[in-house]
């Protein structure tokens, strides 16, 4: 029995396990969650069409405290542990793609990149760490016995302007992602072409598609 999101028979490879695509939705629903919500509480266009507040403040609050959840749940995953690793290390490649992005430069061979290029390396180191700080300041904001004024007046400071740089860089991720169909395919189903592997990820080198055994299911391999 073939399934719904069966890879075509020839040409597919796997770029992420099942784990590493719950793990992506998830946090994608509540940092969806956290931002609409955030634009009710702070724009008042939104505030007056959608009202109750409180309600509204508390789905806010709970949204961003299950934030890191999924990514905490995924590190069970090998295959999740395994591309954390290279989403955490930058290697001469990543430097040659900057300079090319910086300098426009499309050639073919310009841009080198491993299973994940700089830009997406760059954009999941700083989406982790802007994740803990609205985390820790939303702390400080939601328990205001927990710290002194001080410390509250600024983490208000921190959590607004950075909740506001959060949703320009979401944005421009989601817009490089509908540019992309094969990516966001990758990320859907797990699988991608190996002709968009070879051009957009050249030194990744991902195993052979596995063969269909006698019950006509695949093997899984990461």
């Amino acid at each position: 029995m073939s399934r719904r999101h069966d890879p075509p028979q020839v040409g597919s490879v796997r770029r992420f396990s099942k784990a590493e695509r719950w793990a992506h939705r998830a946090t994608a629903v509540l940092m969806s969650v956290c931002v609409l919500t955030a634009a009710m509480l702070y724009l008042p266009l939104f505030a007056e069409l959608i009202g109750r507040r409180a309600l509204v403040v508390t789905v806010h609050e709970w949204s961003g405290i299950a934030l890191p959840i999924p990514v905490l749940a995924a590190l069970g995953s090998r295959a999740f542990r395994v591309d954390l690793g290279l989403l955490n290390r930058f290697g001469p490649h990543d430097r040659r793609w900057l300079v090319a992005v910086l300098r426009r430069d499309g050639r073919p061979g310009s841009r080198p990149a491993h299973k994940f290029n700089a830009g997406q390396k760059l954009y999941a180191a700083w989406a982790a760490g802007a994740t803990l700080i609205m985390l820790g300041t939303g702390l400080m904001m939601w328990w205001t016995h927990l710290v002194p004024l001080e410390w509250r007046t600024a983490a208000t400071f921190i959590h607004d302007w950075l909740a506001l740089t959060l949703g320009v860089v979401l944005a421009g991720h989601i817009g490089m992602a509908m540019g992309d169909p094969e990516a966001r395919r990758g990320m859907r189903t797990g699988w991608v072409t190996r002709t968009w592997a070879e051009q957009e990820h050249p030194l990744w080198r991902p195993g052979p598609r596995p063969r269909p055994d006698q019950s006509g299911e695949r093997r899984g391999v990461r």
